[in-house]
């Protein structure tokens, strides 16, 4: 048996003016999902426990099945994982957004324009990183290029509480009432801001008409958690396909492989076509069990506010990444199961993440249910049923 999870990050949405009334969901055209739902088994299933904040940190831990009260430690140290930095027991780490600030003269007066810089490419903001290690790193902190606006900065022997605020949670907000508590990461930001204002990478972006990455934003502190081995608990071999290194952490820290796909961007440009090729060669060539299929893109547009961007991620997953290994599976004459979700929703009327279950489909080759049902929130809030224990739900649909 073949095991494929598409973890569509923040598909889950609510009715929109935009879309007629509709959610993304319920207005993409998605045969693939719409199958499965139709002929499988479709529910809710709450991926964030009861007072834990809905990142996708929490959410994508639980999917994977490990319980987020015992494994998690924050954010970063995942992300960590995946940049090749291995904590010490005494740093803690932190995510450094570069993201476009108003031009307010007073930093606390600023308001947060874009998270995520225009989604600057990863080889502009890795100079930028690079820049402000030179000016910065050194003795207890450093930073570390990731992946786009995502990026590691570590701390030796930091304080043991702090108050950061996602980004992303503060889109077009003054973020004077968001500021970080610590007096020594404030001072990073604003200082990260005049070695950013007139750097050649940002000077270009301006011309070109893009938002410039005018500050760093520090958030999602944790330590380096100890995850039980994925193989030893659930028995297959399992890889992770993602561009985002939260998720690539989390498969490496269980041992499971993390592959890497050129042009995989974790937006709605991303390179769905060598990201579907990388999970289906992974279990028919290199002859592993399971591939976790990680897609950012909804989620991306749901921060955005983007409704028709969304609608149009959904799409593109259900052609491009389910279409194509269902077919590759089809043809290989193998048994397989997949099973499809988001990791939590992320509205556009919100742009930000919001903690209720979510719905998911598991379907097994051969199965015929006609049950009527599509892949939408409203046919599985019908169904009736809901797994409330996220992390449970990777022993159920392995055992089928």
């Amino acid at each position: 048996m073949k095991y494929v999870i598409v973890l569509a990050d923040g598909c889950a949405d609510r009715p929109l003016p935009q879309l007629g009334g509709k959610t993304p969901l319920e207005a993409a055209n998605t045969p693939n999902m719409d199958f499965f739902a139709e002929n499988g088994a479709l529910f809710n299933v709450k991926t964030v426990p009861d007072g834990m904040k809905p990142g996708s940190d929490v959410a994508n831990l639980s999917v994977m099945g490990y319980d987020p009260r015992r494994f998690y430690t924050g954010r970063s140290p995942l992300e960590a994982a995946s940049i090749g930095v291995e904590l010490k027991p005494n740093q803690t780490a932190f995510r450094a957004n570069t993201v476009t600030l108003s031009g307010e003269e007073r930093y606390e007066d600023k308001t947060m324009l874009d998270y995520s810089a225009g989604e600057i490419s990863t080889a502009e903001s890795g100079e930028l990183i690079r820049a402000v290690e030179a000016e910065l790193g050194g003795g207890d902190i450093h930073f570390y290029p990731g992946v786009s606006y995502r990026h590691l900065f570590v701390w030796d022997n930091a304080p043991e509480s702090f108050m950061l605020t996602p980004p992303h949670d503060i889109s077009d907000k003054k973020i004077k009432d968001y500021l970080p508590s610590d007096p020594r990461i404030l001072d990073i930001m604003k200082k990260s801001e005049k070695i950013l204002a007139n750097h050649p990478v940002n000077q270009k972006r301006r011309a070109e008409g893009k938002n410039p990455a005018t500050s760093l934003w520090i958030w999602g502190e944790g330590k380096r958690p100890a995850l039980a081995s994925f193989s030893e608990l659930y028995g297959v071999r399992g890889a992770v396909v993602s561009a985002v290194d939260l998720i690539k952490g989390i498969g490496i820290l269980a041992g499971m492989k993390s592959i890497d796909v050129e042009g995989a961007t974790g937006n709605l440009n991303t390179n769905f076509d060598g990201k579907a090729k990388a999970a289906a060669d992974a279990l028919l060539v290199d002859g592993l069990d399971l591939v976790y299929v990680h897609l950012e893109a909804p989620d991306e547009c749901g921060h955005q506010g983007d409704a028709e961007g969304k609608k149009r991620s959904l799409e593109l997953i259900d052609e491009k990444i389910i279409g194509y290994i269902k077919k590759r599976l089809d043809e290989s004459g193998e048994d397989y199961r997949f099973m499809v979700l988001p990791d939590h929703p992320t509205p556009v009327s919100i742009k930000t993440h919001s903690g209720e279950s979510v719905p998911c489909v598991i379907y097994t080759k051969g199965d015929g249910n006609a049950t009527g049902c599509v892949y939408t929130e409203a046919c599985a809030e019908k169904r009736g049923a809901v797994r409330t224990v996220g992390h449970e739900l990777m022993g159920e649909f392995l055992r089928g």
